[in-house]
């Protein structure tokens, strides 16, 4: 008799502790390391983890969406929470690789930027795609994507993302198209076309990077006179004493998001840590780490004065960028991603 009430007692507490996927591992959150996953721990992870009592544990990972879609199709999730890039979240979302989010349940979601609410992704704060050079390298400042190109006027290696999200938009600008009408001529096949041609003039300089913390690392050892790079590395960089300066004109300005992968055994206690950190307070606490723009706008009393003049969606950054289309990419993205990785492995 002690021994059945043993093992019913052992049953139910099996039964509440994978409720809580207590007994399956920790919550794993995924993001894209380097200073970034700094801040995370700091303003997200170590207080989530004291306030709530549920283990977490970070991942860092270079964007490879192939490693989510193969743990969705093995029905093998290891991974909860992950953080996106905007042209994955439409495109994941529909091929089925995430959950759809319940808005409703979401205590934050009027105080979010509309282009922070997504079907599939939560976004966690905003950022651009811009270029930085070496201040102490170069003898003049470049100002434009049409300096980017001039190899004869700025001698020297360009850094560039292997993707053609972005890169297809700077070679553009750098031809002469104004920032409004970059989505319009990149449309047509023309525009693709003119696009690649553009880059076919640089290609011989471009040195590549995958790793969010490799542009700033190149400018820095000098392997490159300037290089794509998102605004918050350099920003960061700056705080740390590096003399790297960041060209606004003709910046991109987007979002990164949270998704929870399909089939996450977790994803009660994921979407709680993605509540947790769209809060106001704990995005004000991660944006003074890691500069951006918060997606919840009641962060923005609570920022300094410095962190709101390096905000990445300021009216007059704007002015001179372009907003990232989330809609084109979704419409576009595969093609122009197939011939961008032809075109650069040639």
């Amino acid at each position: 008799m002690r021994k059945e009430k043993w093992l019913g007692a052992l049953v139910a507490l099996f039964a509440v502790q994978m409720s809580h996927g207590a007994l399956a591992r920790p919550l794993a959150v995924v993001n894209y390391g380097g200073t970034l996953a700094d801040a995370q721990q700091a303003a997200f992870i170590k207080p989530f983890q004291a306030a709530t009592g549920i283990d977490v544990t970070p991942v860092s990972y270079s964007g490879e969406q192939a490693k989510v879609k193969a743990m969705v199709d093995g029905h093998q999730v290891d991974w909860d929470v992950v953080e996106v890039e905007s042209t994955d979240v439409g495109r994941g979302c529909d091929s089925g690789m995430y959950e759809r989010i319940d808005w409703s349940k979401v205590p934050d979601a009027a105080h979010l930027a509309p282009a922070a609410k997504t079907r599939c992704g939560v976004g966690l704060f905003a950022w651009a795609n811009v270029f930085a050079y070496n201040a102490k390298l170069l003898k003049t400042a470049p100002v434009s994507w049409a300096d980017f190109w001039d190899t004869k006027k700025f001698p020297g290696k360009r850094g560039m993302r292997k993707s053609a999200r972005g890169n297809l938009e700077f070679a553009l600008m750098a031809d002469g198209v104004k920032p409004a009408d970059v989505y319009k001529v990149l449309a047509t096949p023309a525009g693709v076309d003119r696009a690649f041609k553009k880059l076919d003039e640089l290609r011989p300089d471009i040195q590549w990077w995958d790793a969010g913390a490799q542009p700033a690392q190149f400018l820095v050892s000098g392997d490159v006179a300037m290089s794509t790079v998102f605004s918050g590395r350099i920003i960061t960089a700056r705080k740390q004493g590096q003399p790297l300066d960041i060209v606004w004109n003709g910046a991109i300005s987007d979002y990164d998001y949270w998704v929870i992968p399909k089939g996450s055994p977790m994803k009660d206690d994921a979407m709680k840590f993605i509540d947790y950190t769209i809060g106001a307070d704990q995005q004000a606490a991660y944006l003074a780490l890691q500069p951006g723009g918060p997606s919840n706008s009641q962060a923005l009393a609570k920022m300094s004065p410095d962190e709101l003049k390096n905000l990445p969606n300021t009216p007059e950054h704007a002015k001179n960028g372009v907003v990232n289309d989330r809609q084109f990419w979704d419409e576009h993205g595969d093609d122009l991603d197939q011939r961008f990785a032809a075109w650069a492995a040639r």
